[in-house]
């Protein structure tokens, strides 16, 4: 991922009111290591069911804003995360909304996935690209599976973004 500048993290958020951006509180983008991941994702410390996924879509900056549910699965059950596909004890998975831009957000419509409770799937793709790999391979393995992280995300935001 190129890295991205404070206010390109804020203009990109799809989904939320101009008068909220200058309250989007940032991950500390100076310890980011900007190509070990396909997205830049974090929860807001102040309102912790709130997050935000930032990428790159070409060369466009897109962001959203997602809700975390306020229960979790309950455990001694697996989950998976709708993003990296990564397997996970049901507590570590929660399900997100993302109100919809415009109009129909405006209305109350959202969308929902399951994802990381923590919002970093470019850390375990990373594991599972070397666990699923032989060392010769595994550089190829985390290429796909990055590719498909991608892939959903882009998925995911056209649906948050379609105002119908």
């Amino acid at each position: 991922m190129r890295p991205l500048a404070p206010d390109d993290i804020r203009s990109s958020i799809v989904n939320i009111d101009d008068s909220e951006r200058p309250e989007i509180p940032l991950p500390g983008l100076h310890e980011t290591e900007w190509s070990e991941r396909e997205f830049l994702g974090w929860r807001d410390p102040e309102r912790p069911h709130r997050g935000y996924l930032v990428f790159w879509d070409g060369e466009t900056p897109v962001g959203v804003w997602v809700r975390a549910a306020e229960s979790t699965m309950p455990p001694g059950r697996p989950a998976m995360c709708s993003l990296c596909h990564t397997q996970q004890p049901a507590p570590q998975v929660s399900l997100f909304v993302a109100p919809k831009a415009g109009a129909s957000g405006k209305k109350g419509d959202t969308v929902g996935t399951y994802l990381c409770r923590d919002l970093n799937c470019p850390m375990l793709i990373r594991q599972k690209s070397d666990e699923l790999s032989r060392p010769i391979d595994s550089e190829h393995t985390r290429r796909m599976l990055a590719e498909g992280v991608l892939k959903r995300l882009l998925g995911f935001t056209a649906r948050v973004r379609n105002d119908s």
